[in-house]
């Protein structure tokens, strides 16, 4: 619906590759949603703070443009579904301890 492979679709999830305009534009349309649709709840988020160990606030939108970070999303979503949901708990319990 969208013209494009599966396999560019999987990289649009992971971030390995950006959604331009325009094919977020296509995208919208294929599943019967407005381009904004993908944007709601952005101004929430952008005024949420997260402090990083060395105490340094970081913003969402900051942590787009991390390297490390968005390094660190990539893998995860590279490891399989059941234990992609395991790692996401102990890093939940984690940072609860932290």
């Amino acid at each position: 619906m969208v013209g494009i492979k599966f396999q560019q679709i999987q990289k649009y999830e992971t971030g390995a590759n950006r959604v331009s305009a325009s094919r977020l534009w296509d995208i919208a349309e294929a599943l019967n949603v407005t381009a904004a649709h993908f944007f709601e709840g952005m101004e929430d988020a952008a005024d949420t703070k997260i402090e990083n160990p060395e105490g340094k606030t970081k913003t969402p939108a900051d942590l787009l443009n991390d390297k490390e970070a968005m390094d660190l999303v990539r893998s995860y979503y590279a490891i399989p579904e059941n234990q992609r949901r395991r790692l996401f708990d102990l890093a939940r319990v984690l940072s609860d301890v932290a």
